[in-house]
């Protein structure tokens, strides 16, 4: 499958796929007569790398996440040291969201109770 192939299919944006083939992580992913080929392998690390970016991730902890994801198991504490992080800065913002609505939703009491 070329880059251009796995972006449209895969719902992929091509940068996504350049910085992967710049990490020089690929797998399978070789040039055939010019063009960018992938197989199934890396089409699931592709899977992993845009998860990892929809939750938060940098493309510098993306990046790194990946080189540790190769080594298996031995990363594997590593890999879910980073995962907590990135959950606790996601309860951190639904925390801050939560006090907001709350906030909000006192000012809305507050005009509702004194016909405002």
């Amino acid at each position: 499958m070329t880059i251009d192939e796995a972006s449209e299919r895969y719902q992929i944006p091509m940068e996504v796929l350049k910085e992967y083939e710049s990490w020089g992580l690929c797998g399978a992913v070789k040039k055939v007569m010019g063009v960018w080929q992938c197989d199934e392998e890396d089409l699931k690390r592709l899977s992993l790398i845009m998860t990892l970016h929809d939750v938060g991730f940098a493309p510098e902890e993306v990046e790194e996440y990946m080189r540790l994801a190769l080594e298996g198991d031995k990363s594997r504490e590593e890999r879910l040291r980073m995962l907590n992080e990135r959950r606790g800065a996601a309860l951190d913002e639904i925390h801050l969201k939560e006090r907001k609505l709350e906030r909000l939703d006192y000012l809305r009491y507050k005009m509702q109770k004194s016909g405002m």
